[in-house]
């Protein structure tokens, strides 16, 4: 995995973006959106951190629609080890292992946000490393300040394949914070997808406290 300065250089810089831009560029968007991400887990700790880039996730099923949305303003780009523009009607081709979109203004500007695509199949999210990991999409999203996030248990699912620096930090501020049930929900994905994680034990502890 490349770390966001590779990223930069290889590919150009991100725009500086928060929540209330993200707010403001999706207002008139029909289609279910959440922020993700640091700045989820920002949202949750109440305490902040350095971001590179603003994560956005939507459910994989509603693509068409959010390019078609999106478009005039802003070019969609598939991100998935080469960088492929999408256009209005091109989300049926979409290669199966493409889960990120990049979005910007043109070629001659940052880029603006990064798009996660998420399983979602009758309102269930569905953990694209592992299927059996699923959960009510409705609980796996909370609400703060009008904003949609996603929960701090989902996200450290989500990091913890090859967790960075950054990755143990955002772990680290929400051991004390989430409550039992959710600290649970999180050991047994855990052990599901990534047997043997050294996350489990932390969590043990808190557990046990």
């Amino acid at each position: 995995m490349l770390d966001h300065d590779e990223v930069v250089r290889l590919y150009g810089p991100w725009a500086h973006r928060t929540p209330a831009d993200a707010a403001t560029r999706f207002g008139g968007y029909g289609g279910q959106w959440w922020i993700a991400g640091g700045w989820a887990i920002d949202a949750f700790v109440g305490s902040s951190r350095e971001h590179g880039d603003l994560d956005i996730g939507i459910p994989r099923d509603s693509l068409d629609g959010f390019i078609r949305f999106f478009s005039p303003g802003l070019d969609v780009w598939a991100a998935a080890g080469s960088l492929t523009p999408l256009f209005p009607g091109s989300a049926p081709r979409l290669h199966e292992g493409t889960d990120n979109l990049w979005l910007r203004a043109s070629g001659a500007d940052p880029w603006e946000y990064d798009v996660m695509l998420e399983r979602v199949q009758d309102s269930m999210w569905i953990f694209k490393r592992d299927p059996r990991i699923l959960r009510p999409l409705k609980d796996c999203l909370w609400r703060y300040k009008g904003v949609t996030y996603l929960r701090p248990e989902v996200q450290l699912l989500l990091k913890a394949q090859n967790p960075r620096a950054k990755d143990e930090n955002d772990f680290e501020r929400c051991l004390p914070l989430l409550d039992l049930s959710d600290l649970d929900w999180l050991k047994g994905a855990l052990h599901s997808a990534h047997p043997g994680h050294h996350w489990i034990e932390r969590i043990n502890r808190r557990l046990q406290d």
